[in-house]
């Protein structure tokens, strides 16, 4: 394997591994999940020693419901049925949604993602489509649909990533702030891998919504009320490339931003019911936030979208996934994720995507991807 071809592999497997670490993070056994003060996990923090002090482990600091639909996402996606086309895929995945909420005890699953696998019948024809609902808007779409973007990384592989992550996206959340949420996160890890400046993916999403609307439109499923219901995020986002000035090339953000109050104010003032990232926009919007903000920063990109007052796991593996497409596992300290909870299949499972998203599945076993080659440090 080329040099260049090792290092794309690595970070594949760094995006899946740190989005189970940004999840157990933000997660940390639901306390942090649940704090509406950013503020006070920062001092939490600081008395555990800091983040480099941090170690992510499946006893003590385990992931949640996150990344355990995002590991049924990804399985789904590399899975026989998804070669035989993508009616195939959606079945299985909306079996693999099934499957995996028996592993749920202790990971806070949010309610919309209970109630939706309940009624899902893959096998049946359209067993994969749930009814339109207006309280369908959560981020449980959002943070599970990083792997699509990885398995369709390519330019031209964009209508693959529209129509997968908006009907995987609308198994549970069939509304637009829902199963946009997908597609952006989707959309997002593509352009990770892609290697586009992140001050761009802001109006690049943009320019990608009338084409995700017509293909919903086209879907013919509940197409009046998810036209009726598109503008709310469609909005959101042009008020926040508007807000950043990103047409300028950079993000301006407040002089004062690097306090946690004043970032959990805007949080706040984005979200539908005042939890910041609980949504499909302002989870995506947050994640994006602190992607802009802290570059080529793990400790800062943790500190504005990982620990905040918030829904700070969904809004945590969303940024934390882009990170490990765009730099892998640079800066980020190895605690974080040495014991995470599925540390193997994550890093199985990005391996397998990069095979698939390169159009390299003949051959997974060359001399050049031992164990001692690839293996995470």
């Amino acid at each position: 394997m080329a040099t260049s071809d090792t290092a794309m592999l690595k970070r594949y497997k760094a995006a899946m591994l740190l989005a189970g670490a940004g999840d157990a993070l933000g997660y940390k056994n639901a306390e942090w999940e649940f704090c509406r003060k950013g503020r006070f996990i920062h001092e939490e923090l600081e008395r555990l020693g800091g983040l480099e002090m941090i170690e992510v482990n499946r006893h003590g600091w385990t992931v949640s419901d996150d990344t355990v639909m995002h590991l049924a996402t990804a399985q789904a996606l590399v899975s026989p049925a998804a070669e035989q086309g993508r009616i195939e895929l959606y079945h299985e995945m909306a079996r693999q949604y099934i499957e995996c909420m028996k592993d749920m005890t202790g990971r806070a699953p949010g309610g919309t993602c209970k109630a939706s696998t309940r009624i899902l019948k893959p096998g049946i024809k359209d067993g994969y489509k749930v009814p339109f609902s207006n309280r369908s808007g959560g981020c449980g779409a959002a943070m599970r649909s990083m792997c699509i973007g990885l398995r369709y990384s390519r330019p031209e592989d964009l209508n693959d990533l529209i129509a997968v992550s908006i009907e995987s996206g609308r198994m549970t959340h069939h509304h637009p702030v829902g199963y946009l949420g997908a597609l952006t996160s989707a959309l997002f890890a593509a352009y990770s891998i892609q290697g586009k400046p992140p001050v761009e993916w802001g109006q690049e999403l943009l320019d990608v919504l009338p084409q995700a609307l017509q293909y919903v439109v086209d879907s013919d499923h509940y197409p009046e009320e998810n036209k009726n219901a598109w503008p709310f995020f469609e909005k959101q986002w042009k008020d926040y490339v508007e807000l950043r000035k990103l047409a300028s090339g950079k993000a301006h953000f407040p002089d004062n931003y690097h306090e946690a109050d004043v970032r959990d104010a805007y949080y706040k003032h984005i979200s539908i019911g005042g939890w910041g990232g609980a949504c499909g926009h302002d989870s995506t919007i947050i994640a994006y936030d602190a992607i802009l903000g802290a570059g080529q920063d793990w400790k800062e990109l943790c500190m504005r979208g990982v620990f905040h007052g918030g829904d700070s796991d969904s809004t945590g593996t969303i940024a934390a996934c882009c990170y490990g497409a765009m730099y892998g596992l640079e800066g980020v300290p190895k605690g974080n994720y040495r014991n995470l909870e599925y540390r193997d299949r994550l890093e199985t499972l990005g391996k397998k995507l990069y095979h698939l998203a390169m159009k390299d599945t003949a051959d997974q076993g060359t001399p050049e991807e031992t164990d001692a080659t690839d293996a995470t440090p």
